[in-house]
């Protein structure tokens, strides 16, 4: 059940249940990988309901994939094209050439891809790193993005959740190798059942053949060599992002941004809290908010239909619905 009232706002850095590749979902999916100057990214795609229909793109977060968007991309094919991108080093899409992990490079991962694709504008989705990440493409090339939609986006927190601290640890150097030496005799169903729990608000919830499918693809994860790298380096860009001043600081950017914007928090969030719905609906110029009590983290795996129906109530206020 949603509300559309605001709940009274250095965040920790949010990390994303692993995605559940659904059966029926991936039949219907499409993977495709697109060569760009430094870097190849892997670009997840569904039949939309019709032709014509205007662009989406979808943005996971920090330890996430393309698979994240796969319930609320079934919910609006009737509505949006979309294409879900795996960030580099995420999903299936290799690191950068670079190696640039921050929210910048992430950004212009993004960027050049729209700009390549000849898609922009788009209707631009973020959860939680990849909200932040949104935000910054919508604020720098307004030019690319119809409307904003920020599920739990990762923004400063002056007072982060005590359940967000140990993955803001990622970010200092060496803390990922060791942690993956901590953690190297649990098994992929443990972690993704941890993993779960703190993203999910009913991690209960989660069906027996998605959970299964969770844990498969944390299985091929942990064998990639580059998994905690671009894990830790994420972070560590994510949290370098928080103490940028000026016109780059992610606050000061949220105010930039143009496009109509909805966001998306959950009550039961434990790595982006609830009270910063408020501070996001005053940074965000043209913005309307939808609350979800049960919600987690992840609230359109969790509630995509909610989700989906705010997005159309905001195209229905808007005219950059058409076309």
């Amino acid at each position: 059940m949603s509300s559309t009232e605001q709940p009274g706002p250095r965040t920790a850095v949010p990390f994303e249940v692993p995605p559940a590749d659904r059966s029926r979902a991936a039949a219907e999916e499409r993977l495709r990988h697109v060569s760009l100057p430094g870097l190849t990214l892997a670009v997840r795609t569904r039949p939309s309901a019709r032709e014509g229909l205007p662009p989406a793109l979808y943005v996971h977060g920090l330890g996430g994939s393309s698979q994240n968007w796969s319930a609320l991309m079934r919910e609006l094919a009737d509505t949006v094209d979309g294409e879900a991108v795996d960030l580099p080093g995420f999903g299936h899409s290799p690191p950068p050439d670079d190696g640039d992990y921050s929210v910048s490079g992430h950004a212009r991962a993004v960027i050049r891809h729209l700009d390549a694709s000849g898609r922009g504008p788009v209707h631009l989705f973020g959860n939680s790193l990849g909200g932040t990440v949104a935000t910054r493409v919508a604020a720098v090339r307004p030019d690319l993005v119809r409307t904003l939609t920020l599920v739990s986006p990762a923004l400063p927190e002056l007072r982060p959740q005590r359940s967000a601290i140990p993955t803001a640890l990622l970010a200092l150097p060496g803390a990922a190798a060791l942690f993956g030496r901590l953690t190297g005799k649990q098994t992929a169903e443990q972690r993704t059942r941890e993993v779960m729990a703190l993203c999910y608000g009913d991690p209960s919830s989660v069906p027996r053949e998605e959970f299964e499918a969770a844990v498969a693809e944390y299985e091929r994860r942990l064998a990639l060599p580059y998994f905690w790298d671009a894990l830790a380096r994420s972070a560590r860009g994510l949290v370098n992002a928080y103490t940028l001043g000026g016109q780059h600081a992610p606050w000061r950017q949220a105010e930039r941004v143009l496009a109509p914007t909805l966001l998306v928090y959950g009550g039961r969030d434990r790595l982006v809290a609830f009270r910063m719905a408020r501070r996001a609906g005053a940074a965000f110029r043209d913005s309307r908010l939808l609350t979800l009590p049960d919600a987690g983290h992840v609230a359109m795996m969790e509630y995509p239909a909610a989700v989906a129906g705010a997005f159309r109530d905001l195209l229905g206020a808007t005219d950059t619905g058409r076309g």
